[in-house]
């Protein structure tokens, strides 16, 4: 283990000591957050976030830092890219809010819409940085594969119930890939099937907003990248979470070692329970919500939802005085 790798297992053993709140809950960002520049500024103020870009180029043998920092963008977007990128990116911003101590209650839960249930499971103290870099890469470059061999697209479809988006669903082949909120489903399928899907959600009042993906995420057609990702599963070496971690798949906390490869084996090729996850943690005391991560996608959808919940996001260039209690 280098001295970098060393100082991120003290950062995140440092976030399992400290006092818990029961009211608090950490959440990390998927693929389709990054940005061009994620994790600079945290990267110049904390000597662990340095260390998480440094273990990050080491370990991948590639200048990631520099694609997270500097680009090019049509580079960091890229699949295989962009997924080592953000888990990355959103590790620094909690490193660097560890260091600096504007985060200083151990959650009581972790969670991570899609990739960013990778970083969860680090910041549990489940799996090593190290150990996630390589298998999200590869998780990277299968889903990117199986994208080129059975073409597919994705669509956020806005505005409706979850149960006329499944019977929209139905009627048009689609299929759904995130419940990202009450009345946000994204779908996928075929590009023909998610353009029929859209028109009917706008026939029954919402709008279907077709997104730049590189597949159909989260659907049967990445059913062969989920097939070979499961024998680079098998290689893991996972522990019991320090930390709760709520998982995709079931929208409850993952019991065991055992039980998290089985949940991203099958993560890839089945939708993403977020909302249920959100209710879940809600339900068992949760009213302060973190993201950790590039952005303020997923607190900005739990506003939309509950607007009386506490939400901070650490990707700020200064602390909120509402962070102060986190």
């Amino acid at each position: 283990m280098t001295q970098a790798q060393s100082d991120i297992s003290v950062s995140i053993k440092a976030l399992h000591q400290l006092p818990i709140d029961s009211q608090l809950a950490l959440l990390f960002p998927g693929q389709g957050a990054q940005k061009l520049g994620m994790g600079f500024e945290a990267s110049q103020s904390s000597p662990s976030a340095k260390a998480v870009f440094q273990t990050a180029d080491e370990v991948l043998r590639t200048k990631l830092s520099r694609l997270c920092f500097e680009g090019p963008e049509e580079e960091l977007t890229r699949t295989v890219n962009a997924q080592p990128a953000m888990l990355t990116a959103s590790l620094a911003i909690l490193a660097a809010a560890l260091d600096s101590r504007t985060l200083h209650k151990r959650p009581a839960f972790v969670a991570g819409h899609s990739l960013g249930e990778y970083t969860a499971l680090v910041a549990a103290g489940s799996l090593l940085f190290a150990d996630v870099l390589r298998l999200v890469r590869e998780r990277g470059r299968l889903m990117e594969e199986a994208g080129t061999e059975n073409a597919g697209t994705m669509a956020a479809i806005v505005g409706l119930s979850e149960e006329t988006v499944s019977d929209v669903c139905r009627l048009s082949g689609a299929e759904q890939c995130n419940f990202n909120a009450r009345t946000q489903t994204v779908i996928g399928g075929a590009p023909e099937v998610v353009d029929t899907a859209c028109r009917l959600a706008k026939e029954r009042g919402g709008r279907g907003l077709p997104m730049k993906v590189a597949g159909a995420f989260h659907t049967s057609l990445m059913g062969s990248a989920a097939r070979n990702f499961e024998s680079v599963l098998q290689r893991v070496n996972a522990q019991e979470p320090a930390i709760p971690v709520v998982g995709n798949v079931a929208a409850k906390p993952i019991a065991s070692a055992a039980d998290l490869t089985s949940e991203l084996g099958r993560q890839m090729a089945t939708p993403v329970r977020w909302y249920q996850s959100i209710l879940y943690m809600i339900d068992a005391g949760v009213r302060t919500f973190v993201e950790a991560g590039p952005g303020q996608t997923l607190i900005t959808m739990l506003k939309r939802d509950f607007p009386e919940l506490t939400l901070i996001s650490l990707d700020r260039p200064s602390v909120p005085a509402a962070a102060s209690h986190v």
